[in-house]
């Protein structure tokens, strides 16, 4: 790819993931009790098309919805049901956008209450949350020309497991561009050595997710055949960045918005 074509790819990147980010900003603010996880499919649905985008996912086969949407121990590839959320539910929204041939994948989980509650998250769940964010951000540094995967995956397993969570090790991050799953995979832990896992160059666009457990990572498949969840019923969370690596700091395309809750 040229000089020229990729900063084309970048920019177009750059304008999907401004408006992915803010759609996601609006599922994760309407996520409060009572709200279905069919409205907050059908609100994706919605703004995606208004923006003249495309969803992503439903370039998966045979998966037509615009989102993933996972409940509590559901880790990821929760499919929208009739479900309604409950106060202290932990909800992962996960989505992507097609815009000018470019995919952008993004994902975020809350914990849900109403506006105005007294509910206060439990400390246990506000702490696993904040690990997950801060392994995606320190994650994020390591997206550098000259920099390998191994860079990305060892700081994912390092806060993750240092915390005390559990890594989904089959449940991986990927190259995203012209589709939505690319090579190179970007795994959340790192097997082998560093120098032997594949280069981050220029122009490269990388989805870094952090999938991970309260409890045992062993995961199961649900009756939907579509969701996984995990084997002993413990929390689960995904937070996920598109990010561009140039030859200097990395490129955040899904930036992280404030949102409620």
């Amino acid at each position: 790819m040229s000089d020229k074509q990729t900063e084309q790819k970048i920019s177009a990147m750059k304008e999907g993931g401004a408006v992915l980010s803010l759609v996601l900003k609006e599922l994760v603010d309407m996520a409060i009790p009572g709200v279905s996880l069919l409205e907050i499919e059908a609100r994706a649905q919605k703004r995606i098309k208004e923006a003249g985008m495309k969803p992503s996912f439903s370039t998966v086969a045979d998966y037509k919805w615009a989102t993933c949407l996972c409940i509590n121990d559901v880790i990821v590839h929760g499919i929208p049901s009739e479900y309604r959320v409950k106060e202290g539910d932990v909800l992962t929204i996960d989505i992507g956008l097609i815009h000018k041939t470019y995919h952008t994948d993004t994902a975020w989980t809350k914990v849900i209450r109403a506006p105005g509650s007294t509910y206060e998250t439990p400390k246990r769940v506000e702490k696993f949350l904040q690990v997950g964010l801060d392994a995606l951000t320190e994650a994020t540094k390591q997206a550098r020309n000259g920099n390998r995967v191994g860079h990305i995956s060892k700081v994912i397993q390092d806060i993750v497991e240092g915390s005390g969570y559990g890594i989904a090790k089959s449940l991986v991050g990927h190259g995203v561009g012209t589709t939505l799953h690319e090579p190179p995979q970007i795994p959340g832990y790192l097997k082998g050595s560093i120098e032997k896992t594949p280069p981050l160059t220029t122009g490269m666009t990388i989805a870094i997710e952090v999938i991970y457990t309260m409890g045992n990572p062993a995961m199961i498949y649900l009756d939907d055949g579509w969701s996984i969840a995990t084997r002993d019923h413990s929390l689960s969370s995904v937070f996920e960045h598109t990010v561009a690596i140039t030859d200097g700091d990395p490129v955040i395309l899904t930036p992280l918005l404030s949102a409620k809750g």
